[in-house]
């Protein structure tokens, strides 16, 4: 059988405003439940929103750098619909005029580039959060209602989870690259709803579309995914269909979980939000957006390409991030070695981060404290065992390269009358090793080198002692 599988997303992205959507609330994460909240976002009767326009502002901004077409003219709707967290009954979105629409992410498949169409992004308010107790019980904090939202509402363009997963990778990028959300999922600034639905080619039918909700990992969303996947198939293996549901990822059972049946948008009763006038956008204001955009991951990868002589995939990784892109960058105007700086970054630094859960933000030191590594390395002070272990020390301390090394006495020795004496002392000890190497057994030399380093606790110059020890040999 020939499946095809069709997947759209619906991402929500909190808006890195100091105010709320509405109101001049805080929107900092975190905070004593409920302190970051006012009449106007708890929803008391007589009070009025008033739309922030820097939310307009950025809204336009991810539309530009998404490929979108501006509205010229614009309103905000009510959604209504009754959740605890929803103190209004109704949410504050867009319906049919949304701010942005028709654009496009282009991703790197294994059969080239790919188009994934943007359908639209519009601005809302996010709700507040609902915390269960282990006792049946729920408290409400509304600290996160009326935090300013983009959603973007993707085309059904991918037809594998690992498109999806790319997709994703892409937007977040990008979202980051301008500034206009820090997608940390782990505090909920970013979350991914997910429609998929299986094609069978060959008999033309197909599974009812399943939304998957609140995905808070892209590694949850593929897993999600891989798992609705298989599940649709054998739905149309069986000749069986299901209802248009909604389900959740349960990560301790590795499977979805049915939590409603999907409404329709007519059950939410869209109608205009009678209290916040249609809005008319400014083309000039539009044209100034685009033009400060910053350099887009994209862009900045073929300018690494170009201007650094990175492969592709070295390029891809470091501007995948543009905290990651900066450091490099600014470690390259110290250093002046691209590959060398590459090499070290996607290797031990990023090695590192991966193990401590931590963004490049995070470390404590700076791009030059990197270039001056890489000098000492270069200019044969230490040699690369020993940069790697001043490396971890500045992960851990944060002190520069120079001041580990001094501190720990880890210049490299480069006397040849001291690594001498060293030499011949190994070798004297080692004489079978001696033996072998003569007979063609090249690992032998391999061995003595390495009994030199553990001699001299790693600070002997390889080069110098393996040129020693096959002169020695030799004589």
């Amino acid at each position: 059988m020939s499946y095809n599988t069709i997947i759209g997303l619906e991402i929500h992205a909190e808006l890195m405003t100091k105010s709320k959507i509405f109101c001049d609330c805080s929107t900092e994460f975190g905070g004593e439940v409920n302190t970051h909240c006012c009449p106007i976002c708890l929803g008391l009767p007589g009070t009025l929103p008033v739309l922030n326009k820097k939310v307009v502002e950025y809204g336009m901004k991810a539309g530009l750098a998404l490929n979108c077409n501006i509205s010229e003219k614009t309103k905000m709707d009510r959604k209504n619909y009754f959740y605890p967290d929803l103190v209004k009954g109704y949410q504050i979105s867009q319906y049919d005029m949304p701010l942005c629409k028709e654009g496009y992410v282009e991703i790197e498949t294994e059969k080239g580039k790919k188009k994934i169409r943007i359908r639209r992004v519009h601005i809302e308010e996010d709700t507040g959060k609902s915390i269960h107790s282990i006792d049946g019980g729920s408290l409400l904090d509304y600290n996160r209602s009326g935090v300013p939202l983009i959603e973007i509402v993707t085309e059904p363009d991918m037809n594998s989870p690992e498109e999806a997963k790319m997709f994703l990778d892409k937007l977040k990028s990008i979202l980051q690259y301008i500034e206009v959300s820090d997608c940390k999922m782990e505090e909920g600034s970013l979350r991914v709803d997910i429609n998929i639905n299986v094609v069978d080619e060959e008999k033309g039918s197909k599974t009812t579309i399943t939304e998957l909700k609140n995905l808070n990992s892209f590694k949850a969303a593929v897993k999600a995914m891989e798992y609705e996947e298989k599940r649709h198939k054998k739905l149309l293996e069986e000749g069986k269909d299901t209802r248009r549901e909604t389900r959740r990822w349960d990560e301790s059972k590795n499977e979805t979980i049915v939590m409603r049946v999907k409404e329709n948008v007519e059950d939410y009763r869209y109608f205009p939000e009678p209290d916040i006038v249609e809005l008319e956008i400014d083309r000039e204001w539009v044209e100034n957006i685009r033009e400060n955009l910053p350099e887009l991951p994209h862009v900045k990868k073929e300018r690494f390409i170009k201007e650094y002589g990175l492969p592709e995939y070295d390029a891809e990784v470091i501007t995948s991030s543009r905290a990651l892109a900066n450091f490099y960058e600014e470690t390259n105007n110290y250093a002046k070695d691209p590959k060398q700086i590459s090499n070290w970054i996607m290797g031990d630094v990023l090695r590192r981060l991966n193990e401590e859960e931590m963004e490049i933000e995070d470390i404590k030191f700076t791009p030059k404290d990197l270039a001056d590594l890489l000098k000492l390395i270069n200019e044969g002070k230490i040699n690369n065992k020993i940069g790697k272990k001043v490396l971890r020390t500045m992960f851990e301390e944060g002190k520069d390269p120079n001041t580990i090394v001094k501190e720990k006495g880890l210049i490299q020795i480069t006397d040849e009358n001291k690594l001498r004496e060293i030499v011949e002392n190994v070798i004297a000890e080692n004489e079978q090793s001696v033996i072998d190497y003569r007979n063609g057994k090249d690992r032998a030399l391999g061995y003595l080198v390495g009994q030199v380093m553990k001699a001299t606790r790693g600070k002997a110059n390889p080069q110098m002692v393996n040129k020693l020890i096959l002169e020695m040999i030799k004589e």
